[in-house]
């Protein structure tokens, strides 16, 4: 892991389906939910989302009622993906730092679709775990979600559940609970 007084937190939301995904269409990256988190003050910083428009699917009402994202906010607000990669590189300097998610999903998203797309990875290869850290740190002999993890940190649920910009912040208390401990 690199050495550095901030690490980048991540959290994706992605096209979704009750079930498969209709004919045709794939999961894609609808959200970057990112922040900073400073290792040595615990201050959380840069707490932003990124809307990304996706371009092989579409966002059903099963995604809205989950994370409130809609398709005319996409339209209006969404951003291709390749311009969210270089969003994070120029305004984050994502590539410099370690960076941390909720768990493997992000990670493979991430760097699933930017092999589909042929996209240059905008992250660096530190990656921290926060679920498998957490776990450990806790001494739990079971994974929690990022939900699970907060209440049974005592913690309060910060904002809209499965909204990345809300998320990335909850998981950052969380990554700082566990490098405390």
């Amino acid at each position: 892991m690199k050495t550095t007084h901030k690490i980048i937190v991540i959290d994706l939301e992605a096209t979704c389906w009750e079930g498969q995904p209709p004919k045709g269409q794939v999961n894609e990256i609808i959200e970057i939910g990112i922040c900073v988190l400073d290792t040595v003050t615990g201050d959380i910083t840069g707490n932003k989302g990124i809307l990304v428009r996706p371009e092989r699917s579409a966002v059903s009402g099963f995604c809205t009622r989950l994370t409130t994202i809609t398709p005319a906010m996409l339209a209006a607000e969404g951003i291709p993906f390749d311009q969210a990669c270089k969003a994070l590189r120029s305004t984050y300097e994502a590539q410099q730092y370690t960076w941390a998610s909720y768990g493997a999903y992000d990670l493979k998203m991430m760097s699933g679709q930017c092999r589909m797309r042929n996209v240059d990875y905008p992250l660096s290869q530190d990656h921290i775990n926060v679920k498998e850290l957490f776990v450990q740190r806790r001494g739990l002999s079971r994974k929690l979600g990022m939900n699970g993890a907060l209440e049974e940190l005592g913690m309060p649920l910060e904002g809209t559940h499965h909204r990345g910009v809300d998320d990335a912040r909850n998981i950052a208390k969380i990554l700082w609970w566990c490098l405390q401990h």
